[in-house]
């Protein structure tokens, strides 16, 4: 070979290097496991679901079924608890409240009625005591129609009654995550909605997210009332994934991140729980799925129960969402996430011992 064409060759040889290693990269997950089991839980989940798995900066595996894609918004139900939870921490972190400040501090019709003892945290953890009805589809298709968030925390404060000491038990529900985001609206003097666009939605580009109401003259609700689409609230998960940060700018403190995903429960605190929650415990406005020796959360998740699951590896390093376009009816498609996450489990080894 010629001087001459030696170079040339060299740098082709270079390229179909750097494309082999790339190739290779990319190759190195197999989720056809995860594509037959979509496939076949296809009609329990509804006929139209969304799959996304994000590591490594970026998607490696996006699955859609059905007439629905990523970009589709629909109700979330109780994932919107991880997103309210989130903006709370927002204004921990700016030092504007303190999740061991009584909620009587800002909101005294508490105090008034009883309920003085009530903090922040027992709000984002469903550690309220306060009495409320258990969590099914029935319920948040009737939910009570209020006129603001004022008017329904007002009435949690003074018609409902304390059934346990708060800190002392765990009922999974609405009331203590709107109470929150009511307090969040008196600190700052901007609604709920507002709170959510500047501290959540605008900096993670959740340009369809929305806790408003169809019906504008009705309230937000922050328990369960999103509307959302998979590639968005991926960029939400993707946040959480990276301790608080998105796309280079700092969302939430890596102690804000550390909190949400402190455990604050114990099993034998359970009052209620739904179906799909049973045997995890919570931490602030997301459930604890699994957890080391040490009792450090490895995955987290805030499942809509009735069809939406996004959830968090820690270990693995990587975050998915199974989103379905509507409100299923029924809590046990649990089993049906569990069975899809040991898939890509299998594909994804875990770096904690």
């Amino acid at each position: 070979m010629s001087v001459k064409f030696l170079k040339p060759c060299i740098k082709v040889s270079t390229v179909l290097s750097f494309l082999l290693f790339f190739q290779s990269a990319f190759a190195q997950y197999d989720f056809s496991s995860v594509d037959k089991k979509l496939d076949s839980y296809k009609k329990e989940l509804g006929g139209n679901i969304v799959a996304l798995i994000y590591k490594n900066n970026k998607v490696i595996y996006d699955k859609k079924l059905g007439d629905f894609d990523k970009k589709t918004v629909a109700p979330i139900a109780s994932c919107s608890k991880w997103l309210t939870a989130a903006m709370v921490m927002t204004l921990v972190d700016e030092g504007k409240i303190s999740l061991d400040d009584k909620v009587s501090k800002y909101l005294p019709i508490f105090a008034k009625y009883g309920k003085g003892y009530i903090t922040i945290r027992h709000c984002l953890s469903h550690q309220t005591g306060i009495e409320q009805e258990r969590t099914n589809l029935i319920g948040i298709l009737q939910r009570r129609k209020y006129a603001s968030l004022e008017e329904e925390v007002n009435d949690l404060a003074s018609k409902k009654e304390i059934e346990y000491n708060p800190g002392t038990g765990f009922h999974y529900g609405s009331a203590g995550l709107n109470i929150a985001a009511r307090v969040c609206e008196v600190v700052t003097r901007k609604s709920f909605n507002q709170l959510m666009i500047e501290k959540i939605f605008r900096p993670l580009g959740m340009r369809s997210t929305t806790f408003q109401n169809e019906n504008y003259s009705l309230a937000p609700n922050p328990s369960g009332g999103a509307r959302s689409n998979a590639e968005e609230y991926m960029n939400f998960l993707v946040m959480i994934l990276n301790k608080g940060v998105f796309n280079g700018k700092r969302i939430l403190s890596e102690n804000a991140i550390a909190e949400m995903q402190k455990e604050e429960n114990t099993l034998d605190m359970v009052k209620y729980t739904p179906k799909a929650g049973e045997g995890y415990t919570y931490g602030l406005g997301e459930w604890i799925m699994e957890k080391d020796a040490g009792g450090k959360a490895t995955v987290v998740a805030s499942p809509g129960l009735f069809g939406t699951w996004p959830m968090v590896d820690n270990c693995r390093g990587y975050a998915c969402i199974f989103f379905v376009k509507t409100l299923l009816g029924s809590e046990q498609k649990r089993n049906i996430y569990i069975d899809l996450k040991k898939e890509i489990d299998d594909q994804i080894p875990s770096n904690c011992k």
